[in-house]
């Protein structure tokens, strides 16, 4: 596991649960709004962390710890990843992944080993718009059959899109909210501009305001259980 960074306690990464939070290093898409640019930019890459040390710290907070987040980067380019959870499952404590949905193989074998409690998918934009958002080579296909295979695995799960005026629009959003039809949750994450993967995206870049992203926030309720705004 190349393990970039570790975060020993979170209160709000795990939707009602305390969890420590494991970030992977690299990943195979390019969006100019990354507020981890040293996780996806091997230029920026630094020495990864031991991983025994890790789950030696996991190990002494049983029962303090709730569960474990592993995001990146990409975590499903991980080759050992399977493995490396496993060996925290056993510890007992809930897993949630954060992905990009472009590895949908290894999700579906991640879920039928009952390896995920939790799966939070983001989706970046229509699928006609993708190649632009994430400015990397990507299969739509297999982003949309990631959404289908959460949609049917009966876990936890959230779907979530950075919201910025530069790439969507709100009948963007509306056509996400359409691909994700009875999702249990919708998460229309706030960008922020500050450290992001691409220097001079935040001068030219536009948030929503409150007001523009409640009214979308109302619109795109009637497709997915609950929506809400982070």
């Amino acid at each position: 596991m190349k393990i970039a960074g570790f975060q020993k306690v979170s209160l709000i990464d795990y939707p009602g649960k305390i969890s420590a939070i494991i970030f992977t290093q690299g990943c195979n898409f390019r969006c100019p709004y990354c507020h981890n640019p040293e996780l996806v930019d091997p230029r920026l890459f630094t020495d990864t962390l031991d991983e025994e040390v890790v789950l030696s710290f996991l190990e002494r907070r049983v029962g303090k710890l709730d569960g474990v987040v592993i995001t990146g980067g990409e975590p499903l380019l991980q080759h050992d990843l399977a493995e490396f959870i496993g060996r925290i499952k056993d510890m007992g404590y809930l897993v949630k992944l954060d992905t990009n949905g472009s590895q949908p193989e290894i999700l579906e074998r991640l879920l039928a080993k009952n390896l995920i409690d939790y799966v939070a998918m983001d989706i970046k934009a229509p699928l006609e718009k993708y190649r632009d958002v994430v400015r990397a080579d990507v299969c739509t296909e297999k982003i949309m059959e990631s959404i289908t295979i959460i949609l049917n695995s009966g876990i936890d799960h959230e779907f979530r899109t950075t919201v910025v005026k530069e790439l969507l629009m709100e009948g963007d959003l509306i056509r996400i909210a359409n691909l994700i039809r009875n999702g249990k949750r919708y998460v229309l994450q706030k960008f922020t501009a500050s450290k992001t993967l691409d220097k001079s995206f935040v001068d030219k870049a536009k948030c929503f305001s409150e007001d523009e992203l409640n009214t979308i926030k109302e619109k795109v309720k009637k497709y997915v259980s609950e929506c809400i705004i982070r």
